[in-house]
């Protein structure tokens, strides 16, 4: 695939702030800072010649990456790669990840679930290209936001499920190690937004209870964290107690972050410090 010209940031390591030159570190006495590079609207796949788009970084290393592939929100119809809902790829280069936010094409323009297939070929765009990016193919984490936790949470349970491989790589493993899943819709047919998902002819009952989550916990997924707040407007706290319940009777790996009144949370500082915190638990 061909890229653009990737831009290098310099990023004091771990914490994401940019500074003008590692030099002026150095003759301080203090670790120069990392070299960032950062790749803007990365091809990771091609659907009928168009290109699904991410935005990439990275820090030198000499040792592999584990590797962040982050999915926005916005109900499958909206949101983007750069919004509130997605990492912010420099930063978490920053923290030493190979960082990935990706876009995905949006149900009002292209029925799911074209939208968790793109999802399906990121992961596999990573794995196939783990040498060439350093990355460490056994330490590969999702990371979502409503719509996009809802995706990564299929992933951790479903995986490829019944859905083809589109994109590219088809040949590839959509292996990652665990997701964490923000705000998520875990059963769809419980929600008004949830009709959004209407593969076209599909019944759509049977469409969505297929893209639940909830449907498909079992011992051996992936492990999965769960964040969710009692006051978010957009998915009520008792779809996520569903998935949890499910987890639980499963005795399925997992961890949950519980909010009062944190609404429908994006990625926060919270959100940011309970997913390193599960990473490190799941290297």
């Amino acid at each position: 695939m061909v890229l653009q010209k990737p831009c290098v940031w310099i990023v004091l390591a771990g914490c994401g702030a940019v500074v003008a030159s590692a030099g002026a570190k150095a003759a301080a006495g203090e670790k120069p800072a990392a070299k960032i590079v950062f790749h803007e609207d990365l091809v990771y796949g091609r659907v009928h010649g168009a290109g699904l788009l991410a935005d990439v970084a990275y820090p030198e290393a000499k040792r592999p990456l584990p590797a962040i592939i982050s999915v926005h929100g916005g109900r499958w119809v909206g949101g983007h790669k750069r919004d509130g809902s997605a990492i912010k790829v420099q930063q978490w280069a920053g923290f030493g990840f190979f960082a990935m936010s990706i876009d995905y094409r949006l149900a009002g323009c292209t029925p799911a679930p074209a939208c968790y297939q793109d999802l399906q070929c990121a992961i596999r765009y990573v794995n196939a290209n783990a040498q060439k990016h350093n990355i460490d193919p056994e330490r590969i984490f999702l990371i979502g936001q409503s719509a996009g936790g809802h995706m990564v949470s299929l992933a951790a349970t479903l995986g490829d499920g019944p859905f083809a491989r589109t994109g590219g790589w088809e040949k590839a493993k959509n292996d990652f190690r665990a997701a964490i899943s923000v705000a998520a819709n875990y059963e769809l047919t419980t929600l008004s937004w949830g009709k959004l998902w209407t593969p076209p002819g599909q019944d759509p009952l049977q469409a969505r209870k297929l893209a639940s989550p909830v449907n498909h916990v079992t011992k051996n997924m992936k492990p999965l964290l769960v964040l969710h707040s009692d006051n978010d407007q957009s998915v009520p706290i008792a779809n996520a107690l569903l998935m949890i319940d499910a987890l639980k009777k499963a005795e399925a790996p997992h961890a949950f972050h519980r909010y009062p009144k944190m609404g429908h949370m994006g990625i926060n500082e919270e959100v940011i410090a309970r997913s390193l915190e599960f990473i490190r638990e799941h290297k």
